[in-house]
C-alpha cells in the first residue's frame, strides 16, 4: 500500500477507556467507537501498521475503584480482564469497517485472544491486521501507559499515539486552570521534572529510554489520528 502521506509506518495507538464511553463516561459508545475504527481503517489503507492499546476507565480503575476495599493486586487483574472487554469490542467494531484485527493478551485467556507472542503479532502487522493488545503489562502495579511503551517498544513502533479526552499537554488542568497553557513540543525530561500528565512516570521513562516521539491529541475528533500519523501537528509532541 501507498503510505507516502504518513510520517509513520508503524505507530502504537493508546485509547483511554473513557473515550471508548463517548459523553456517557461509562460502557461503550458505539457510535464513537465507529467514528474511529472507519478513521483508523483509513490509516490502515495507507499502509500504516497500527497496534492498539486500550484502557479499562469505562468499566474499571484498579487504583481508583479497589482503594481501601480489596487488595491492590487483585483489583488491577480486575482492571485488566476490564480491558479485555474493550479490546474485543474495538475488535467487532473494526471488521465492521472491513479492518482485520486480531486480539493478544498479555494473560492466558483461551477462547478469547492469542496470548501475547511478539513475533506473531509482527507478522499480523506486516500483513495489515490491526493488532489489539490486553491486559497491560500482565502484572499488577503497572498501568496501561506502561502497557503501551512496552508494547511499542516490543514491536519496534515509530511513535505512540496517546488519544485523550484533552487536545494536549497543559501546564495545569485547563479544565480548573484558565491560565493553563498547551505546550506544542517538550522534552521527556521536562514532562518528568514539572510532573505534567502525559503518562505516569514509569511510562515516560520507558519510552525516554527507547526513544520513542510521544504524540498527544484529542480524540474528540477521530480524524486527529489520521492528522497525527501524517505528521501534522494535533497537539503536543514528547521527544
Amino acid at each position: 500500500m501507498d503510505n507516502t502521506q504518513s510520517a509513520y509506518h508503524r505507530v502504537l495507538l493508546k485509547l483511554s477507556g473513557e473515550a471508548l464511553a463517548g459523553e456517557g463516561g461509562t460502557g461503550l459508545d458505539f457510535r464513537k467507537m465507529k467514528e474511529v475504527c472507519q478513521v483508523i481503517a483509513r490509516c490502515v489503507e495507507q499502509g500504516v501498521e497500527i497496534g492498539i492499546v486500550v484502557g479499562a476507565g469505562n468499566f474499571w480503575r484498579g487504583v481508583k475503584n479497589g482503594e481501601g476495599h480489596m487488595d491492590r493486586a487483585q483489583a488491577d487483574y480486575m482492571g485488566m480482564l476490564a480491558t479485555v472487554m474493550n479490546c474485543l469490542a474495538l475488535q467487532d467494531v473494526l471488521g465492521q469497517c472491513g479492518v482485520s484485527a486480531k486480539v493478544q493478551t498479555a494473560l492466558s485467556i483461551q477462547s478469547i485472544g492469542e496470548t501475547f507472542d511478539v513475533k506473531k503479532a509482527d507478522e499480523y502487522l506486516k500483513s495489515g491486521s490491526v493488532v489489539i493488545f490486553g491486559c497491560g503489562t500482565g502484572s499488577p502495579y503497572f498501568s496501561t501507559d506502561t502497557g503501551a511503551v512496552l508494547r511499542a517498544a516490543l514491536i519496534g513502533a515509530d511513535a505512540i499515539l496517546l488519544a485523550k479526552n484533552i487536545d494536549g499537554v497543559y501546564s495545569a488542568d485547563p479544565r480548573t486552570d484558565p491560565t493553563a497553557v498547551r505546550y506544542d513540543e517538550l522534552s521527556y525530561d521536562e514532562v518528568l521534572s514539572r510532573h505534567l500528565a502525559v503518562m505516569d512516570s514509569t511510562a515516560t521513562c520507558m519510552a525516554m529510554d527507547n526513544h520513542i516521539p510521544i504524540l498527544v491529541f484529542a480524540l474528540a475528533e477521530p480524524e486527529n489520528i489520521l492528522r497525527a500519523v501524517r505528521g501534522e501537528v494535533t497537539g503536543t509532541i514528547v521527544r
